[in-house]
């Protein structure tokens, strides 16, 4: 049996070591989670995980919230993309100065700086998100939105573009539940 691979793109201030991934590792014990910690800056992310899709092949891409809007511009991958943030930029505005990383990361740096020029770079990279979408990234593109997300609603820009997608009873942040029940299902049914 050949062993599937996940690319999981995680949101702004976190990391590769969020629950989340630990979670779907566990969930899905007989999958490879690949789980990078993101640069800051957005064309680098971009950039990182372009290589990343060209060298390790995922089956199946998952991103979340800032990493559900990275994960819907690798067009070509097969994608879940979860409360998906179009527009981080906006809360990153909010935001100007030192901000702490939720979860540890790989190079041990425990805060970032958020600057108006970065939240412009964000801004530029979010007008042009939608400028690749085919008829096949819209056959392999799924969307989760919990009910109860309070932080971002960007259901009806993303049914401009895609149609797959499902309402979850959960808020902005996904539950070991909805991970388990909603997640992990969808995944197995789509790889």
């Amino acid at each position: 049996m050949v062993m599937k691979t996940i690319l999981y793109i995680h949101g702004l201030s976190s990391s590769g070591e969020s629950g989340t991934v630990r979670h779907l590792q566990d969930l899905l014990p007989e999958t490879r989670v690949i789980a990078p910690d993101l640069p800051i800056d957005p064309d680098e992310v971009l950039e990182m995980l372009h290589t990343l899709v060209a060298s390790e092949h995922p089956d199946m891409v998952i991103g979340t919230s800032m990493g559900g809007m990275f994960a819907q511009q690798l067009y070509d991958c097969k994608k879940i993309i979860v409360n998906p943030a179009f527009h981080v930029s906006r809360t990153m505005r909010k935001q100007i100065g030192i901000c702490p990383f939720l979860n540890p990361r790989k190079d041990g740096a425990t805060t970032y700086t958020i600057t108006s020029a970065l939240c412009d770079r964000y801004e530029e990279t979010e007008h042009r998100q939608f400028d690749g979408v085919t008829d096949e990234a819209v056959e392999k593109t799924w969307a989760l939105f919990g009910a109860h997300d309070t932080v971002v609603n960007c259901r009806e820009e993303y049914l401009q573009h895609y149609r797959n997608c499902m309402t979850f009873d959960g808020e902005h942040r996904l539950s070991y539940e909805n991970i388990r029940d909603i997640l992990v299902p969808l995944v197995c049914k789509s790889i």
